[in-house]
């Protein structure tokens, strides 16, 4: 019972660390998943990850505010002259 508890610290440590630097939650099941650590074993590792990092988050107190820019100018697109038309001209057939 104590090396389970101790494993799971571990992987909770490992992943929570990993995830600070930038790794993505799927790159790190995958480098367990490869290092011999089972797929139950791994699961739940991130969900205690999940769930103890979604009580550290602060609690917004405002709601974000988004704002819309409408942009009336925009600038004209030239239309492209397909090959026959660079080579006739515009106004041939």
């Amino acid at each position: 019972m104590f090396k389970k508890r101790n494993l799971m610290k571990e992987l909770i440590n490992y992943i929570k660390r990993n995830l600070k630097k930038g790794y993505t939650k799927e790159s790190l099941r995958w480098a367990l998943i490869n290092q011999g650590y089972s797929k139950i074993e791994i699961e739940k590792a991130l969900n205690r990850v999940d769930l103890e990092m979604a009580e550290s988050a602060p609690i917004l107190k405002t709601k974000p505010e988004i704002k819309y820019e409408v942009v009336e100018d925009e600038p004209k697109v030239e239309e492209k002259k397909r090959g026959w038309k660079r080579f006739f001209g515009k106004n041939q057939p």
